[in-house]
């Protein structure tokens, strides 16, 4: 099954809605995907009818508008860990944001002015279907309620300031997830996550390159803190950032920022200055 969030109006009014090709079905009660899950209304959307209309993909919000918790992993692709000259770890590195970072998957993403070192960062993002503490591995893995994309942009200039990454990471409206939110069974497990700036791959990568899955860090996350239906998880990037490259390259204005992963769909977000 695959879900998104639709908006309704300038106002901010938005709805989840069940996506069955180009054809979407409004959830008239439930604001975004992220109440589909509090409310534990996976079944209850899967054949439900409603109100339809034509998909357009440039009305798509935040497939999560604001989930309560966004937890990052960093350093979790075994190529990514290399070109960053990194040993393998051996706990996951977490790290967090906030609701204001997130956009939809097409808005734009706004480049702030004191910094000039925006890198891009695409990376799978898990969504939890389960309240859950101290998971086992069993309850880690059926807490999984599914899957979206997200492109971690990272203020890179700011995020080595400190030994502390979090204030490169959590600028408002520079984090964009979607297209859609995607049940397990939709999600090919040889799936390749593909990054593109302006039409060039800069990072391609199977997701079964990940030192941590999905279980695993839904069961490491929820030892320090309780994980709620709605709440995302990035899972990190692979190799192919440009803070690695020689030279180094970053994201600028007017530049196409585009993420894919198969089974999925595709992010696609155009970098302008930040507008006031």
């Amino acid at each position: 099954m695959r879900l998104a969030t639709l908006r309704l109006d300038e106002n901010g009014t938005t709805v989840a809605v069940r996506v069955d090709g180009d054809t979407l079905t409004h959830f008239d009660g439930f604001p975004d995907v992220g109440a589909v899950l509090r409310a534990d209304a996976l079944d209850q959307v899967t054949s439900a009818g409603g109100q339809q209309e034509a998909l357009d993909e440039n009305r798509l919000a935040p497939v999560i508008v604001a989930p309560q918790k966004i937890i990052c992993v960093g350093l979790n692709y075994r190529n990514h860990i290399r070109e960053m000259g990194r040993d393998l770890p051996e706990f996951p590195t977490l790290f967090t944001k906030y609701p204001e970072s997130l956009i939809g998957p097409r808005d734009q993403i706004q480049l702030p002015p004191e910094s000039n070192a925006v890198d891009w960062e695409g990376e799978l993002a898990l969504v939890v279907g389960k309240t859950v503490r101290r998971a086992s591995p069993e309850q880690a893995a059926e807490a999984i309620a599914g899957y979206s994309v997200l492109n971690d942009v990272t203020m890179r200039d700011w995020q080595y300031r400190t030994p502390m990454w979090f204030q490169g990471k959590a600028w408002e409206n520079s984090t964009p997830i979607g297209p859609v939110f995607v049940t397990p069974d939709e999600l090919p497990a040889d799936a390749v996550m593909t990054t593109r700036v302006d039409g060039e791959i800069v990072q391609q990568t199977p997701i079964n390159d990940l030192v941590f899955d999905s279980a695993a860090l839904i069961s490491y996350i929820s030892t320090i803190f309780t994980l709620n239906p709605g709440d995302v998880i990035a899972t990190g990037t692979p190799g192919g950032v440009g803070h690695a490259r020689k030279p180094q390259r970053y994201l600028t204005a007017g530049q196409t920022l585009s993420t894919t992963v198969d089974g999925i769909g595709e992010l696609v977000n155009v970098a302008v200055p930040e507008q006031a």
